[in-house]
């Protein structure tokens, strides 16, 4: 696991806890060794920062999920909605905003392993979903909507896969985080602004029309079958 991580206080507190946890960790404090760092360790998951010396984390998780998916966490003194856009399209799985408890930490990094873990065993199973305009192969983790291929960051494939499996189906926020996600949501928190912000992401990549908002409950996939 790495951690990027200007702040030294704040970089031993979270490596001591997730090696209390039995991760094994590695630490950078700037853009450039984190790139560095991921490229010859190749982490299973990533805690980033996004004010870094250097470069910043946003740049950094551009660079290292342009070379291969990796599961980021990033952290951010920011909660301005336009910082967790571009930080969730860059690639980021999920986000928390400064300060946070190491025990929310923990638990967001043991959900984003959960779900890569049971990300693969969809993928080893192999499908292929079709629904009216929008195509999606599980094995290759493309998309094409009408025939134009669309890069989706990892949990925005997931997400989607989840809709497609069920069609109209109204999905409340509380149950995407727990069966997307994979998080405890009586125990971590509010994360409603992760689902709305990748919602909108895959309508920006995939059309206005793909996913209708059911106010007060959530959202439905309305690509017809």
């Amino acid at each position: 696991m790495l951690v990027v991580e200007d702040d030294v206080t704040i970089a031993e507190s979270i490596t001591a806890r997730l090696r209390a946890e039995g991760f094994t960790v590695q630490v950078a404090h700037d853009g450039p060794a984190a790139v560095a760092a991921d490229a010859e360790s190749e982490p299973d998951l990533v805690v980033l920062d996004i004010m870094l010396p250097g470069f910043d984390g946003l740049e950094v998780c551009r660079r290292i999920q342009a070379r291969r998916p990796v599961p980021v966490l990033m952290l951010t003194a920011r909660a301005d909605e336009t910082d967790l856009l571009v930080g969730l399209g860059v690639g980021a799985d999920d986000y928390l905003t400064k300060p946070f408890s190491m025990r929310v930490l923990t638990a967001r990094v043991h959900a984003l392993l959960r779900r890569v873990e049971r990300s693969a065993r969809v993928e080893t199973a192999g499908a292929r979903i079709v629904l009216g305009d929008l195509e999606i192969d599980i094995d290759q983790r493309r998309v094409e909507r009408g025939g134009v291929p669309a890069q989706l960051t990892p949990i925005e494939f997931d997400l989607l896969v989840h809709f497609a499996q069920r069609p109209r189906t109204v999905l409340p926020r509380e149950r995407l985080l727990s069966e997307v996600w994979d998080w405890d949501v009586h125990g971590m928190g509010s994360g409603t602004r992760a689902v709305d912000s990748h919602i909108k992401a895959l309508r920006r990549k995939l059309g206005a029309d793909l996913i209708r908002t059911v106010h007060g409950v959530g959202y439905a996939l309305e690509v017809s079958a």
